[in-house]
């Protein structure tokens, strides 16, 4: 399918790796025009035919820079995905609630939630003139917020309620807004030997690579396996599209199946 996106604008927050580098490469198939922000410019970035841009988004004008240097490379913007995350990592994350002081629930939603407020904000004058589109990339531990690390998890709840809001407010002047909650997606988070699937594989006396084996089936993914990266891509680049141009405040799940409530 012809996603009519060739010509377009689009900015893609937390853009190194994962699912925000899946995104970035199925926009520019589509033909889109992108810049991608990351902190750290990733080999496989800079070959994706994006505009990467370094900057630091959990930072008060961290996100406001990348739409304005966004803005002075590709004019007005058709499409911003907030996918920039994290506070899920290794050590730390694991012992519950008391074990979270001021300083980790600040950082948390810094770059959860906040990176997107911000970037919205900045990108919102130029989206409303393009009856342009907003999508965040949340989690489906906003909606099951027992299942990770608590800043984190509230945080990307805070995160679906904000693009709910955004879309009240700005679907009548023309600009989308949509959610996307992916569950456990192969990426580093849970790869990584000193990522969060790792800790918790420890925590629990687990070898890291049995623990990645059951983790699908143990957590009810009724498909069996991790979600891939480009599946979400798949996802943000359809809700982009003039063929979602009637979705408006939706929040899509890409679980594999593990949410049990309707």
């Amino acid at each position: 399918m012809d996603m009519r996106l060739t010509g377009g604008t689009a900015v893609v927050t937390g853009a190194s790796r994962g699912i925000g580098l899946a995104v970035v490469q199925a926009l520019v198939a589509e033909g889109m025009r992108v810049v991608a922000a990351a902190r750290t410019i990733s080999p496989a970035l800079k070959e994706s035919g994006a505009v990467a841009v370094t900057a630091d988004l959990s930072t008060a004008g961290g996100p406001a820079e990348v739409i304005d240097r966004a803005l002075a490379a590709l004019g007005e913007i058709d499409l911003l995905v907030n996918n920039v995350g994290g506070g899920d990592g290794g050590e730390g994350q694991t012992g519950g609630f008391l074990g979270f002081d001021d300083e980790q629930w600040h950082s948390t939603y810094d770059l959860n939630f906040l990176s997107a407020v911000r970037a919205t904000r900045a990108a919102l004058p130029s989206l409303l003139r393009r009856g342009g589109t907003v999508i965040n990339v949340s989690s489906i531990s906003a909606r099951m917020p027992h299942t990770g690390p608590i800043p984190y998890t509230t945080s990307k709840a805070a995160l679906t309620a904000f693009g709910k809001a955004l879309a009240e407010e700005f679907g009548p002047q023309g600009v989308r807004v949509a959610t996307v909650s992916p569950g456990a997606v192969r990426t580093s988070m849970w790869e990584d030997p000193n990522g969060y699937g790792a800790a918790v594989a420890a925590a629990h006396g687990v070898e890291h690579e049995r623990f990645l084996a059951g983790l699908p089936s143990n957590t009810g993914m009724t498909t069996g396996r991790f979600i891939e990266p480009e599946e979400v891509a798949a996802l943000v680049t359809y809700l982009a599209s003039p063929h979602a141009g009637s979705i408006s405040g939706a929040d899509y799940v890409i679980d594999g199946g593990s949410g049990k409530t309707v």
